[in-house]
């Protein structure tokens, strides 16, 4: 950013260091990540590359590749799985890790932090989840896809606030922090399905074995401990006795969340006056002033440890996982999950699964999400936020039809491989095209009018 201090002889600007040719290399791509649609489209891409490489002469490649077993650990501790399940199992959990900070930032500070904030996105996501598993459940009633009714119910934040972003100035921002809000509480329903209702099996020593280690990591966070060394190597076996427990090894990875500090080690009072004192220190250098080389390097180590000292662990991690997250993990688990074969095509979509997907995703998200936002308007529980219309929210609500990687994900867990694996993602790869395009078209006439009942 450039400021507006004048030129002082005695302050000479930092010289500009010269382009190397590694910065004429990566700079498309820093460009790319600096959008911040990036990620929904790097998913977008990985989904279609999946679709065309399953409907391809080399389809058998596509599906043999995730089949391969890969083995961990030594003889007695082994963990031998496919590699699909490593993905959905493992790098998945670094994903509802990270769902899980975001969860804990937004009930201690963010839009889920008071009772006024948070009725609104609550509501909103209550029937975003209610409505579409009503319908799903409704057309398949007492048949054998009755246990996907947990399908229509995700909504994929990294496409919406893709999409949001695409539209630019046409979406208020509050809009964005609604729907970010809404797709946060959507997770956290989405979490408690996948612990609930699609775990057949408990041992109840790996479960108490990963309770134990739980609480010694909260015990740690009271304490003060702050290293993050600790709370990885705990949270690997944590990991380990959810996945030996037979509660699916993704909810480890929130409840991980949950014990990571969010207290900073020194007060932002303290810092500053530490941060100002040093940069006097490394400003008494750039005028002139003598100063010992090692003597500056140590002003700089010190003010890099303060910084990270005012920083708490929660908001590093979040910061620090967000791109492998958006950039390596989601876009894995699209490749390795999207990927159908399109022989079946309409009659996967028409069979009471596939209908129960789209239309819950479709209709059900719109009249959910939409309809709960009127209710807890009209009733006095909520408000809608400053620039925002009832045509931004009916648009948002289109939008959280985009299921894509929850939906996908809790499809796997309903139903395993087999036909209605195959139709419910058909499905679910309609209705979000569906649905980003509804809210595209909705949202780029909406305009910046002020909110409105």
């Amino acid at each position: 950013m450039a400021t507006d201090r004048p030129h002082d002889p005695n302050h000479p600007a930092a010289p500009t260091a010269p382009r190397r040719p590694i910065d004429r290399v990566l700079a498309p791509f820093e460009q790319f990540t600096a959008l911040e649609a990036s990620g929904g489209i790097l998913l977008l891409a990985a989904a279609a590359l999946a679709l065309v490489w399953a409907n391809s002469p080399w389809s058998e490649t596509y599906f043999a590749l995730w089949q391969t077993e890969i083995r961990v650990g030594a003889a007695g501790f082994e963990l031998a799985k496919p590699l699909i399940l490593w993905i959905n199992d493992g790098l998945m959990a670094v994903f509802f890790f990270v769902v899980g900070l975001e969860i804990k930032r937004e009930l201690l500070v963010g839009e889920l932090a008071s009772p006024g904030k948070a009725a609104l996105p609550i509501a909103a996501a209550i029937g975003g989840m209610v409505v579409p598993a009503g319908i799903y459940a409704f057309l398949n009633a007492g048949g054998d896809a009755s246990a996907g009714w947990g399908i229509p119910m995700a909504t994929d934040i990294a496409f919406v606030l893709g999409i949001v972003a695409l539209l630019g100035s046409k979406v208020p921002p509050a809009l964005k922090i609604f729907l970010t809000a809404l797709a946060i509480v959507d997770d956290l329903g989405a979490v408690l399905v996948i612990a609930l209702f699609y775990t057949e099996k408990i041992s109840w020593l790996a479960l108490g074995v990963a309770a134990v280690l739980l609480v010694v990591l909260a015990v740690a966070n009271r304490l003060g401990v702050r290293s993050l060394l600790v709370y990885g190597i705990v949270g690997a076996a944590v990991w380990v006795a959810v996945l030996k427990s037979g509660v699916h090894a993704t909810v480890a990875g929130v409840l991980l969340a949950l014990t990571i500090p969010v207290r900073t080690r020194i007060p932002i009072e303290d810092f500053l006056a530490r941060g100002r004192a040093l940069l006097d220190r490394l400003e008494a250098s750039v005028s002139g002033k003598p100063m010992v080389s090692h003597d500056r390097l140590a002003a700089v180590i010190a003010l890099e440890d303060a910084c990270e000292k005012v920083e708490s662990p929660l908001h590093r991690l979040e910061h620090g996982l967000h791109g492998w997250v958006s950039y390596l993990i989601m876009p894995v688990f699209a490749l390795a999950n999207a990927g159908v074969v399109l022989g079946g095509g309409v009659s996967g979509l028409v069979a009471p699964a596939g209908l129960g997907v789209l239309l819950g995703l479709v209709l059900g998200k719109q009249i959910g999400v939409a309809g709960f936002s009127w209710l807890a308007v009209k009733t006095g529980a909520a408000t809608l936020p400053g620039g925002v219309t009832w045509r931004h929210v009916y648009g948002g609500a289109w939008l959280a039809g985009i299921g894509f990687t929850m939906s996908l994900f809790i499809a796997n867990l309903a139903f395993g491989a087999g036909e209605l694996l195959d139709g419910s993602k058909l499905a679910i790869l309609c209705a979000s095209v569906v649905a980003a395009l509804g809210g595209w078209l909705v949202l780029r006439g909406a305009g910046r009018e002020g909110a409105g009942g």
